[in-house]
């Protein structure tokens, strides 16, 4: 059976990096400096800006209307080692 990747928690972490909670249950980590060229992404480029995300549709989404699919999020996210998720949560 083929699950849809949905994203369930997200939080800033530092910088570009996020850490994404899944509804397959993995935490990543997800570093998107080098993720912000095109247009729609370009005010993202302020940290403060960066920082203002919230869930919707199943995946973040910014101010501006900017988004990434969670599938994508997911395969260009770093697995978080669990051992560290107490300084997350």
């Amino acid at each position: 059976m083929h699950m849809f990747i949905e994203i369930t928690n997200a939080k800033h972490i530092r910088d570009y990096r996020i850490l994404i909670e899944f509804n397959n249950g993995e935490r990543k980590q997800v570093d998107l400096k080098d993720e912000l060229e095109a247009e729609v992404f370009q005010p993202l480029r302020n940290k403060e800006v960066f920082k203002r995300f919230s869930i919707n549709f199943n995946t973040i989404e910014w101010e501006n209307g900017a988004d990434l699919a969670p599938e994508y999020l997911y395969e260009i996210g770093q697995p978080v080692d669990e051992s560290v998720m107490e300084h997350f949560c």
